[in-house]
């Protein structure tokens, strides 16, 4: 019926507003690659009317005049003018790569997964990145973690959550879901380690629950990553630094320019890692990646993408240390007290995408996606606390295969005076087949004492939303709705089988954005969002506390008040109905009550001349449980405030780089915050001389050599001399000063 509505009231808007009007249809692409750029500008004259290009770096603008002057520009591209005459026509515009300038920036009105990506092409553009932790590190506010020698996911912290490894932040590559139900170390564990850094060409991020499109786990947010789909040259890298660190990377053109012109295009990439670390025990972390994508085009209308990659990693690790063997000089910050810990982990990866034009008007994507996992892990973090005798180390164990498809329907209807409607329905499922799904009580010589859980998971999501972007004028109105269906199922080996479990839930989104004008937007979001549980625990609480909501809003704007600056900043609000906090020792996520988050958001982005700029970001958070008395009420590790800022610099002789630091205050590490978490400040620096054909560089991270916590959670241990366990802080100590050169060619 809305539709039907505003159809009618389109064709009496058109008739009226549209007559004597022309209209340009056209194209933007990369002049090397040839692939289409989106968010691209295309304005009439420096006042006149401004669009965007979409995913497939399309556009349509009207006109009244004869003829028109186009201006387009993108960040990290070189903008063009061009004249068009007379009559319609389908221009297909060339951008060629080019300096940042943030001058070029127009803030116009885009769909709601859009909202950062001035941002997001600013930082990508600028700051260096030289891992797929940088890579998360990019999104304002968020932080990591790493407390098992860089073998597993990172912790995350961002928006006042300790996320654990996913929990709370819907992770994904190319469309396919990183993050891993009922994983046996964390609900929604998102290992990144298979991404390779330098193939990651675009980014998007979403804070809160506010994206139709985004489901479990979208409470805090969402990352996407998109690699590229065409190179626009070779490259062989290599980085070697201090701690037995080296890296290797290769990225290859496997088709010739001929192939290109015919709308085919491939290329293989391949990564090896090693490093020792700075701990007494080294690491010995190993780390190998295999990474393909296909691309050709069918016919006038498809085209089919084929991504393939595998990853394998293997390492030792020193694992949480108790504060007072640090203070009693039983070890250094680097120390160790159980050598056995560590761990394998692998992935391997399948992606096809079929894009299918069916008019003008309508594009349907279907991508199917399947990975096979391995994961093992040995960790002691309590050390006698329960054995005294054999001790209390733990071996995490799974092996899972899962497939997935993703459907997405978009149509594009344009009306009136550059008014549109951008309708878009999706569908979508996941199985998850994780078999023995282990949690055992082991000896350091990895004799198994006891299983605490073992099983197989079976675990199916279903989903389906609708999406609509209406913009009129200085108004866009985005309407959105998604359904989730879960159903669990965990064959218990330990114990008498249960009945599987199942839980169905709707999200409704409505989001309302107003630009004044080229330089200033104002936004309003709100949305209903979940995380789900653990299917163990889903199973052993009877179908208890499936999917929780989250319920939220943030109130924003995005203001350009000068040529050469650009500000986001947010007020935000967010409740959960309930809270989960993994517990390590029983392999389990509980459930711990009804929480409330609110907080500020800053992000500012300034050019002083035309290869020096600045970045800052500013978040501030208040998290507490509702339930809970005054002064009880913390939610451990949630970051209070945190800032990331920093100099980069490019200048056209080729020397490029930059120093930046990142903040993050003390925080309650026990709810009632008896235990505090250290906070720290840390800068890094980067400096390269970058040609046509080569590049020489260097990296220090932590260069003032700032003695700084990295991992740190309230643990009740006990050693091997000690008569009973003790509750405090245990930690594992960032990285100190570490410097690293690398080398790369071009070809």
């Amino acid at each position: 019926m809305l539709k039907r509505i505003l159809f009618f009231f389109s064709l009496l808007y058109s008739s009226l507003a549209g007559f004597g009007q022309n209209q340009v249809t056209g194209k933007i692409i990369d002049q090397i690659t040839e692939e289409p750029i989106e968010f691209a500008n295309i304005s009439m004259g420096e006042n006149g009317k401004t669009v965007l290009s979409d995913d497939h770096g399309n556009f349509k603008i009207k006109f009244t005049k004869d003829n028109i002057l186009l201006h387009v520009s993108m960040i990290g591209y070189k903008s063009r003018s061009i004249e068009i005459r007379y009559r319609p026509s389908f221009p297909v515009i060339m951008l060629e790569r080019g300096p940042v300038d943030l001058k070029e920036i127009i803030i116009s009105p885009q769909t709601n997964n859009a909202s950062f990506h001035t941002i997001s092409s600013i930082d990508l553009n600028m700051r260096p990145v030289n891992s797929a932790q940088d890579l998360m590190r990019l999104v304002p506010g968020l932080f990591l973690g790493q407390h098992q020698g860089g073998g597993i996911a990172e912790h995350i912290f961002f928006r006042g959550f300790d996320a654990d490894h996913g929990t709370d932040v819907n992770v994904s590559v190319d469309g396919m879901p990183l993050n891993l139900v009922s994983h046996v170390h964390g609900q929604g564990f998102s290992d990144l380690h298979f991404l390779i850094p330098e193939l990651v060409t675009k980014y998007e991020f979403g804070k809160g629950p506010y994206y139709a499109d985004h489901g479990d786990f979208t409470t805090a947010g969402y990352v996407n990553f998109n690699t590229v789909d065409v190179l626009n040259k070779n490259l062989v890298k290599l980085e070697a630094g201090q701690f037995n660190s080296g890296r290797f990377v290769t990225i290859l053109n496997l088709l010739c320019d001929k192939a290109r012109l015919r709308g085919e295009s491939a290329y293989i990439a391949w990564e090896a890692a090693y490093t020792d670390g700075p701990f007494d025990l080294a690491q010995h972390l190993n780390r190998l990646n295999l990474f393909g994508k296909y691309n050709i085009i069918l016919g006038a209308r498809n085209k089919l993408r084929i991504t393939l990659s595998t990853f394998s990693s293997g390492w030792r690790s020193s694992g949480e240390i108790p504060e007072r063997t640090v203070l009693e000089g039983i070890t250094d910050r680097f120390g160790y007290i159980d050598s056995t810990q560590g761990g394998y982990t692998s992935r391997t990866n399948a992606v096809v995408l079929l894009s299918s034009g069916l008019s003008e008007k309508l594009l349907m994507e279907n991508q199917f996606y399947y990975s096979k996992y391995h994961f093992n892990l040995r960790y002691d973090d309590t050390f006698f606390a329960s054995d005294s005798i054999n001790g209390d180390q733990l071996r995490q164990k799974e092996s899972r295969n899962l497939v997935g498809y993703n459907g997405i329907l978009t149509h594009r209807y344009y009306f009136g005076n550059n008014a549109s409607l951008i309708s878009k329905a999706g569908a979508g499922w996941q199985f998850n087949r994780i078999n023995n799904s282990e949690l055992s009580h082991i000896t350091h010589e990895n004799t198994l004492l006891e299983y605490f859980q073992l099983g197989n998971i079976n675990e199916t999501a279903l989903n389906g939303f609708i999406d609509e972007n209406l913009q009129m004028g200085k108004w866009l109105l985005n309407f959105g709705s998604r359904i989730d269906y879960l159903n669990f199922n965990y064959e218990d080996k330990l114990n008498p089988p249960k009945p599987a479990r199942s839980g169905l839930v709707a999200s409704p989104k409505l989001n309302i954005e107003y630009t004044a004008n080229s330089s200033f937007q104002l936004y309003l979001k709100t949305g209903k969002g979940f995380h789900s549980n653990d299917a163990k625990v889903v199973i052993s609480n009877l179908g208890q506390e499936i999917l929780p909501a989250a319920y939220g809003a943030d109130l924003g704007l995005n203001w350009k008040p000068f040529a050469h600056i650009y500000f986001n900043m947010a007020l935000w609000y967010l409740y959960l109905q309930q809270e989960f906090v993994y517990n390590a020792d029983d392999g389990t996520t509980s459930p711990t009550g009804k929480t409330r988050r609110l907080g500020l958001d800053l992000s500012a982005r300034y050019q002083f001349n035309k290869w020096l700029f600045a970045t800052l970001d500013i978040n501030l958070s208040k998290a507490r449980y509702i339930q809970a008395a005054k002064g009880n009420d913390y939610l451990p590790l949630a970051v209070p405030l945190s800032s990331v800022g920093g100099l980069e610099f490019k200048l056209a002789n080729g020397i490029n780089g930059g120093i930046s630091y990142r903040y993050m205050k003390d925080r309650p590490a026990n709810q009632n915050n008896s235990l505090v978490a250290k906070g720290y400040f840390v800068c890094d620096l980067t400096a390269n001389y970058t040609k046509k054909k080569y590049e020489i560089g260097f990296e220090i991270q932590n260069l003032l050599n700032t003695e700084w916590r990295e991992a740190q959670f309230e643990v009740q241990s006990r050693l091997r001399l000690e008569s009973h366990p003790i509750d405090e802080i245990s930690f594992t100590s960032g990285t100190p000063f570490f410097a690293k050169l690398k080398f790369a060619l071009f070809f």
